[in-house]
């Protein structure tokens, strides 16, 4: 185009502009028919997940949030205006719908971004604006770390009813195109669902948008970091029954290890939150811990059983010194290693007895860890 041209445009859409908002009010529902609901259409793009914070049931999300509603008072005849169709303005400059998160979480209570709306020469109005929300959600980590959540994200006007403003879903589920990969959470999808729901306040129906985000938790760095170090530090509590009595390293194995998995349990519960439902992983490390604290306490009354079956040795000290007849002191000294070889013998029974515990106490738990390894790790598929 000339300037000329150029020039002409510019002076048309100025006077289109100033025409346009001369006796315009951007505080009323812009119909020409009071007693009609305004349809406004309203669709979601999914950008980022930015965070999931489970202990506080809290979602943080990128949106980009567009709305779509007919404007009566802003139509023109674009022929009488240089052939312009459509002009981007300030959104301040136009009625806009109160359309806002039902479930915010956001302390501040912030709303979309002052961008520009798109206004059409019969009167349509598009505004399309980016925000970050902060949606409460329910978080269930009774499989953690091979859960899933379902977060709901529901828009709706805070003040216009449904016999005002009706709110519809331009498609049936979020727009995801444009989506950056999330390295904790997979989205699975996002649909979207209309309500009308009547509040315990008013008579009139309350039409509203949900978005229902499922997602997936990618288990793979709990797996490395909390769920395998565990299993392995289970498997060395049955090792201490295979060690023998006479070492005195039985119970600083079972308390070395029962001390390792209490700080894998703390570092489980600062991430979830103080809810009744224990995590999976949780139950796993109780039940190791319950084990490995039988263990331990089995151990101990074995060796206890041991110390007990010895019994008093001969007092050679004293065999000699205070005894004058030499036949007595033949048969005390023959009494006492009678008892000595009997108090062997039955150290040596029970040393078989607590070996045969000790097996069989310790295959007993190698069959007990690895049955509760399974059936954790069965719930990744």
């Amino acid at each position: 185009l000339s300037a000329g041209c150029r020039g002409a445009q510019g002076r048309f859409a100025y006077k289109l502009l100033h025409d346009l908002f001369a006796n315009y009010s951007s505080a009323l529902r812009p119909v020409e028919d009071t007693d009609r609901a305004l349809n406004v259409t309203l669709q979601v793009t999914l950008s980022q997940i930015i965070d999931m914070d489970e202990r506080n049931q809290v979602l943080t999300s990128y949106l980009w949030v567009r709305q779509t509603w007919l404007d009566a008072h802003l139509a023109w005849d674009k022929d009488e205006y240089g052939g312009i169709d459509s002009i981007r303005i300030p959104s301040s400059y136009v009625w806009r719908p109160d359309i806002i998160l039902y479930n915010n979480a956001d302390e501040r209570f912030g709303g979309s971004m002052e961008t520009n709306v798109v206004l059409r020469s019969d009167g349509h109005i598009r505004w399309d604006s980016p925000a970050i929300t902060k949606s409460s959600c329910k978080v269930d980590v009774s499989y953690f770390p091979f859960d899933g959540q379902q977060c709901r994200l529901t828009f709706g006007s805070w003040t216009y009813n449904g016999n005002q403003l009706d709110l519809r879903n331009q498609l049936d589920s979020a727009t995801l195109t444009d989506f950056v990969e999330n390295v904790e959470w997979e989205v699975l999808g996002m649909p979207a669902t209309r309500n009308v729901i009547t509040y315990g306040c008013c008579s009139e129906p309350y039409p509203d948008v949900t978005y229902t985000l499922l997602l997936r938790r990618r288990a793979s760095f709990y797996i490395f970091n909390l769920l395998l170090p565990c299993i392995m530090v289970s498997f060395l509590a049955p090792l201490g029954f295979y060690l023998p009595a006479d070492s005195g390293e039985k119970v600083s194995l079972g308390v070395t290890v029962l001390l390792a998995l209490t700080v894998f349990q703390l570092l489980v519960a600062e991430i979830m939150p103080p809810a009744e439902s224990v995590p999976l992983i949780g139950k796993y490390y109780i039940a190791t811990m319950t084990m490995i604290t039988a263990s331990t306490a089995l151990t101990i009354f074995i060796m206890n059983g041991r110390g007990a079956a010895e019994g008093p040795g001969c007092p050679w000290g004293h065999c000699l010194c205070h005894h004058r007849a030499l036949l007595s002191n033949v048969g005390y000294i023959a009494g006492c290693f009678r008892r000595h070889r009997a108090n062997q013998r039955r150290t040596g029974e029970w040393k078989k007895v607590a070996k045969v515990m000790d097996r069989f106490f310790m295959w007993v738990f190698f069959l007990m860890v690895f049955l509760m390894s399974v059936l954790v790790l069965g719930n990744a598929a």
